[in-house]
Order: structure tokens, then sequence, then C-alpha cells
């Protein structure tokens, strides 16, 4: 009688280390991923998203909405560095940057990061950490999508505030609420973002209490 052969099968273990285990983090833990920057072209703008920490208070309100503008006054031309737009929101910041030397990109977003940090916790009266993990960078390759990164973040507004309440017409807390060289932002080098941007004419608009 011919005997069966028994094979030999292999279950996968319970338990121990391997790719994707354990519990994946949720909300401010869940942060963004730390592997490397992709590297990008001068000519290239820069968006980036920077989210604080519970703790430090409604970014919209006056005095932080002053605190903010004034750093991104002092970093203007620093680093190498132009913020050409910016907008405000409830717990997070969004700018889009020029950088004349990639290489030059992450220490000048940590310097903005350093005097934000600074003026927000003066602010709150506290200390400790105001941004609770790493920026978010999307690097803006092609006029479409500068086109979609500009809109986005001078209407972001829109997407976080009730009807009832978000500011009509430009958002007051947004570099679509400044004009001229007195300004936190500079004006654009790239040509992805000047032929987006036209000078506004007129005086320097009225700013309204972002409340």
């Amino acid at each position: 009688m011919k005997r069966m052969k028994q094979l030999e099968l292999k279950l996968p273990a319970r338990g121990g280390k391997h790719e994707g285990a354990g519990r994946k983090p949720k909300g401010d833990k869940a942060g963004v991923s730390h592997l490397r920057r992709p590297q990008f072209k001068p000519r290239h703008p820069v968006h980036v998203t920077m989210r604080t920490h519970s703790g430090v208070g409604f970014l919209r309100g006056y005095s932080r909405k002053r605190a903010i503008e004034n750093a991104l006054r002092e970093v203007k031309l620093r680093f190498g560095m132009r913020v050409v737009h910016y907008s405000i929101q409830g717990n997070h910041l969004h700018v889009i940057v020029e950088v004349d030397d990639p290489r030059m990109f992450s220490p000048a977003i940590q310097g903005l990061a350093i005097r934000l940090a600074r003026a927000l916790n003066r602010i709150a009266g506290r200390t400790g950490k105001v941004f609770p993990d790493r920026f978010h960078s999307h690097v803006l390759e092609t006029p479409r999508k500068v086109g979609n990164a500009v809109r986005y973040v001078l209407e972001n507004f829109r997407h976080h505030l009730r009807e009832d309440v978000a500011p009509q017409g430009v958002d007051p807390c947004s570099s679509a609420a400044w004009s001229g060289d007195d300004g936190p932002v500079s004006s654009p080098r790239t040509w992805l973002l000047r032929r987006l941007v036209q000078p506004r004419e007129g005086n320097h608009p009225e700013i309204a209490d972002c409340d």
C-alpha cells in the first residue's frame, strides 16, 4: 500500500516584529512621514503646512495673527527663502515659499518655526513644543499644481469656518489681504508663481479682526 507524504504547512506566527504591525496612531500623534524629503529645483515653489499643538490656542485671534505675521516679516529676506502666500487657520498655517538654494529649505522653515514658537508661547503663557510634528511639504512642479495650491491656501478658511462666521471676500488672515512692500510676504521670483500673481492696485487694504 502506497503511503501519502505529509506536507509541512507554514502558518504565520502571531506576535513578533514585522512590517506594518501595531496600532496606527491617530490625531496629533499620527504625524508626518519621516522619510527623506524629495529634492526639488529652485524654480519650483513649495507648499508647506505647519500644524500647532492644541494648547497654543486659536491662531486666527488678533494677537496670534499679528504674532504670526511679524514672524513672517522676520524671515522675509532671510535664509534665502521668500514667503509668497500664506493663510492662518484655527490650528495650522499654510505657506507657499520659494527658496534660492533647496539645501536651505529645511533650515529656513525651522528658522520660521522657532520664531513662531517663541511668539505663540509668549501669548499663551506656556512653554514646550508648539509644533508637535514635522512640517508637511509639497513641491509644486507644474502650473496646474501651483494654481491649485494658491487657490487652496487663499480659500482654505472656507473649508474650516462655518458659513455664518466666514469672512466675505478675501480672507483677512491670509496674504490676499496685503499689498505693497510693507506686508509679511515677498514678491515671487519663480516663473510658476509670477505668472499667477498680479500686483494689486490701490492703497493698503484695511485689515479686519479675524475672530
